[in-house]
Order: structure tokens, then sequence, then C-alpha cells
């Protein structure tokens, strides 16, 4: 199936993200493919019969979100020059979402801009992050804080490569589903607590609708002026976790699970939601194999380092809370002992 693009309110930009196996693709062009070496181990030969190029090389970057970094986009750059790439070039980013956010943002900056597209590998890739054009690399500030709204060509989504994937990868994508469903869909997340998604035909169901869904919101809000940010949902939380764990202990979508808990005991404080759904989400969550607990050491520092989150602005924190199953509210105007009152139910001293 195809789901297409439509940012006709910004560009007149139009793309599409194919769901199917893998199609015979052709280039009359150089064309860099920048993946990693579990990859490129697994699922590089896969890709290079299916593509024709007037001239093919592959990037090897390391694996991990420790090293979504400058100095690596400068490589991926370097690579790029030694290749004698030209404006009309094409990189393609071939991976999950670290590859994909840092060959977007290379792509965006190579000659001051050349084409790539997305062949996403992982679950949380597939129906999140290889969609919607946003690309950046990580600093010791935070997360994603150095990058652009800059989208792809066109989009791959071959869920056979996630037959390789191992659960704690695919268990990650499933928070980034999860997010979908509490934000904008209750038919959606009552089809997810009741759905085995290792069976095919419903992980193919959930991809679908979590790009439709995250389709529908960039068609109308490409850079997150208004109801895109309605997609950090968790995120505001889940960044201050990687960033005190220095990316290392958890991966993204299990970051995002611990922050949807935080959000969610927000939104009860505020009578935004009830305990039962808030429950539901934990439990949910902890049935797809997801962290749902974290320890705050320090409530005080955990609350400064919102302010380094992008979504923060004239010194308030801007929360993306549920509102009742399937819908949200964005709220700037929390005051800091009701946010920090929750936060301590998550301190070392509960």
């Amino acid at each position: 199936m195809i789901v297409s693009i439509e940012l006709a309110q910004t560009h007149n930009i139009t793309y599409d993200i194919t769901i199917d196996r893998l199609p015979k693709l052709a280039f009359d062009r150089k064309v860099v493919i920048v993946t990693n070496p579990t990859v490129s181990g697994l699922h590089l030969d896969t890709l290079l019969k299916n593509i024709e190029a007037r001239e093919l090389h592959v990037v090897t970057i390391p694996d991990g979100e420790q090293y979504k970094t400058l100095q690596t986009v400068e490589n991926i750059l370097n690579e790029c020059f030694e290749y004698k790439l030209d404006r009309k070039s094409l990189l393609i980013a071939f991976g999950g979402g670290v590859i994909g956010d840092m060959t977007g943002f290379t792509a965006s900056l190579y000659q001051r801009g050349i084409d790539f597209i997305q062949i996403p590998t992982t679950l949380l890739s597939q129906v999140d992050a290889s969609v919607g054009g946003k690309t950046g690399v990580n600093n010791k500030y935070g997360k994603n804080l150095i990058g652009a709204f800059y989208q792809p060509k066109a989009v791959y989504i071959d869920p056979e490569f996630l037959k390789t994937l191992p659960a704690r990868e695919f268990a990650a994508g499933v928070a980034e589903i999860v997010k979908m469903a509490v934000m904008f869909d209750k038919a959606y997340f009552d089809f997810l607590k009741n759905a085995d998604l290792q069976k095919e035909e419903n992980l193919k169901e959930a991809i679908r609708r979590s790009v439709e869904l995250k389709a529908w919101v960039v068609n109308q809000d490409e850079k997150e002026a208004g109801i895109r940010a309605v997609l950090n949902y968790g995120h505001t939380f889940g960044h201050v976790v990687e960033n005190e764990t220095a990316y290392t202990t958890y991966l993204h979508g299990e970051a995002v699970a611990i922050g949807m808990v935080m959000a969610n005991a927000l939104a009860v404080e505020l009578g935004l939601f009830t305990q039962e759904e808030a429950q539901e989400v934990k439990d949910l969550l902890e049935r797809s194999s997801l962290p749902t607990d974290y320890v705050i050491k320090d409530v005080d520092t955990f609350y400064e380092h919102f302010f380094l989150d992008k979504k923060s602005a004239n010194n308030s924190i801007k929360f993306i809370l549920p509102k009742g199953m399937g819908h949200h509210e964005m709220r700037s105007d929390i005051d800091e002992k009701v946010v920090k009152k929750v936060l301590a139910q998550f301190g070392a001293n509960r």
C-alpha cells in the first residue's frame, strides 16, 4: 500500500511511503548507501540485489545512539566528497532511526542539499522516524538539538526486514505505536490491547495505521508549529531519561515508554486522564516488554533538564498530555510545584 505525504502548505513537496516488499530501484546517478555493520551483515545483499545505479557506494558507520554526533555526520560527508558526489547524487538511509536521522541531515548539508530516501529496517523507524523529514544529531546538551527539517524523496517500508530484529528493538518500536494510539485514536488503542503484533497481519495493520496517522499530522504541520508537537508525547520526559543515562542505558523507544508513564502521571494529577486509563497504557507497555519505571535521583536536576528540550520556550516547558484516550492537550502553564510533585513519585525516596 502507499501513503502519501503532501506538504502543500509549505513547499508543495509530495512523496510516497510504500509499505510492501522492497521494489526494484534504478537510479541514473551516483548513489551512496549509509548503513551500520549490523544491518549490513543481515540485509545489505538483499538491498544491493534490488538497486541499479550509475555508481554505487556503501558507507558503514558505527551502530548505536552514542554515535549520533556531528563527528559521524562529518565522516559521512567526507566519504561523499571522496566519491565525488554532485548535487544530483542520492543518499539512501538503510537502517534504524539513528541512520535515518544522520543520513537525512547529511543530505541537507552536502552542497546545500541533495536527495535522500529512507529504507527503514527497525519497527521504530518504520512507524515513526523515517516519516516526516526530521533529521539531526545529539550533543552533550540533549537529543536532536542540532538538525533540520529535510524531507526524503521516498520511503520504502518492508516488514520483512523486521524478522531479524532483536526482541528489545522490536519492543522499542511498539512504544511509538502506542504513542500514536493514545494521542489520536482510541479504537486503535483498543486494537493494540488485543493484538499479537508477532502475527504478520496484525503487525502490518499496526504499521499501516501508525504511518497513516503520522502522515496526517505531518501534512498539516511539517515544522512542528502546532499539532505535530503532539508526536512528542512521552519524549519530553524520555529525552531527559536518555540524557541522564548518557544514551547508553535505554533504547529510544524504551525511554519514550518511561516518558509516557511519567506524562500520564502528570495528566492524572491535572485531571485530564483517569488512573484507570493510565494503568491501561502502562499494562500495554509492560505486555510489550517495555520498561515503565525510572528512579529520578534528583527531582530538581531532572526538572532543569526540561529546559534543554527544543520544545521549551520563553522559560516555559511544553508538556504533551493525554486528555482521555485518543485525545491530547498541550500545556505550557503547569506550575513547577505540580510537575515536581509528580516527578517525586518516581524519586528515590518514594
